[in-house]
């Protein structure tokens, strides 16, 4: 059976939206997030190619296009084998980061709550560079587990000590950045105290990247992704009523305390595995949720846009890495990091400058 666009009466149809009807089953479009996820599919589609041709030599999008096609290559080993690869982590790690950020300031209802801004990646990123220094992590398959862990236990422990009576979004917010704090002095203290090879190795993965990533660290990224398409789903629908005011919404027969800790605890999953997977990739889940808001204009941050756009700007930010300073190779966390830092600085002055007086 075919899709149906179905017009809704006139003041019943919320604007530049289309209702697409499947047998029984309707679902509300909006025509400018699709067409913005469109255009950043082709623009990720171009990056990835641009990924794979920027290396130690450079190949042209026509060899990266043959390959993809099953014709034979010379670069054919090159391509499969260390750069593909090396993009779809970025890829998978920049989706994944990107739908966490958007999940979580929803919840927080303001731009500044990402999971690197409250202390979820910071939990990660405590627990596994203590176990990587104190030689308890034996395996790599290990540490997207562990960073899953410390992610759940540092949101947990937020979200508690932010409940008084319900989840007020700007204490959520404070406590949490306190609490990143906390956690970011602690890993210090455990590189101080390591050995310097261990510390060296906890180093590397805690400044975030792609370097020497494959397949291996796509995978667990890429099942938690398609494990979590119903709950994302559900979060799209939930996104919603916490759009709303808590007055409204609960009239409408939203359970919001239920609806905030499901999408919380979905973005701390996602962020987690994806600090798991590649470090302590910094203000991606802050930006990208916030350039897919405006280029949308959505009353709620569409999430495949927010992972789209998250997508794109690690692996932008990879390229960068891998070409500002060559031979020299930086760490992607880097380069995200003067992206997001400056981004930071404006949210904090625009939001002081919009403070009644």
């Amino acid at each position: 059976m075919t899709h149906t666009a179905v017009k809704a009466p006139d003041g019943l149809r919320p604007p530049g939206r289309a209702l697409v009807r499947r047998g029984t089953l309707s679902v509300l479009l909006h025509r400018r997030s699709a067409l913005v996820a469109a255009a950043l599919t082709l623009v990720l589609a171009v990056a990835v190619v641009a990924a794979i041709c920027v290396g130690e030599r450079t190949l042209s999008p026509v060899e990266v296009l043959k390959v993809a096609f099953g014709h034979p290559s010379p670069d054919r080993l090159t391509i499969e084998l260390l750069r593909l690869p090396r993009a779809a982590v970025g890829v998978v790690v920049g989706f994944a980061f990107g739908v966490a950020g958007a999940l979580i300031q929803t919840v927080g209802r303001n731009p500044l709550a990402s999971p690197d801004v409250i202390g979820v990646s910071q939990g990660a990123a405590a627990l596994t560079v203590g176990l990587l220094v104190f030689g308890a992590i034996s395996s790599p398959f290990a540490i997207p587990l562990v960073s899953v862990t410390g992610g759940m236990l540092t949101a947990a422990f937020v979200y508690v000590v932010a409940w008084r009576r319900g989840l007020h979004a700007q204490r959520f917010v404070l406590i949490g950045i306190g609490i990143s704090i906390a956690l970011g002095s602690l890993t210090h203290l455990f590189l101080i105290g390591a050995d310097i090879f261990q510390a060296l190795h906890a180093k590397v993965w805690l400044t975030g990247s792609l370097k020497g990533r494959g397949w291996d660290e796509v995978k667990p990224v890429l099942v938690v992704l398609l494990a979590a398409v119903p709950c994302l789903l559900w979060a799209s629908r939930a996104q919603r009523g916490l759009s709303l005011d808590d007055s409204t919404a609960v009239a409408l027969g939203n359970r919001l305390d239920r609806q905030r800790l499901g999408l919380a605890a979905l973005g701390v999953v996602l962020a987690s595995v994806a600090t798991g997977a590649a470090g302590s990739v910094n203000f991606v889940a802050l930006v990208a949720p916030q350039v897919a808001a405006r280029l949308t204009r959505d009353a709620h941050i569409p999430l495949l846009s927010a992972g789209l756009a998250g997508a794109v700007i690690v692996v932008v930010a990879d390229i960068v890495a891998r070409v500002a300073l060559a031979p020299i190779q930086l760490p992607v966390g880097v380069i995200t990091a003067m992206i997001g830092a400056p981004y930071l600085m404006w949210l904090l002055i625009r939001a002081r400058a919009e403070r009644p007086s």
